[in-house]
């Protein structure tokens, strides 16, 4: 695993009123949420960013009522116009 160091002013902990290791934990969920999202990464690499399984990351979108599926509305158009 690669370890990451990110400077950060200590005002964000006390912002969110979060511990520092907290924080780290929200940044990688929000980055996986973030990429995966954006189509750039599967829901399977996403929750092994922010550090749970598959499972825990699809019950953690839904919990926070984040979009579970990604769905591309043209493929979606062509499946449901097949016989």
């Amino acid at each position: 695993m690669v370890r990451l160091t990110i400077d950060l002013p200590e005002e964000a902990f006390a912002s969110l009123r979060v511990a520092p290791d907290e924080f780290a934990a929200e940044m990688r969920f929000a980055a996986a949420v973030h990429w995966y999202q954006r189509g750039e990464i599967s829901g399977s690499r996403a929750a092994e960013i922010a550090g749970y399984t598959r499972l825990q990351f699809l019950d953690e979108l839904a919990r926070r009522k984040l979009d579970v599926m990604k769905v591309n509305l043209e493929d979606l158009a062509q499946e449901v116009g097949r016989d």
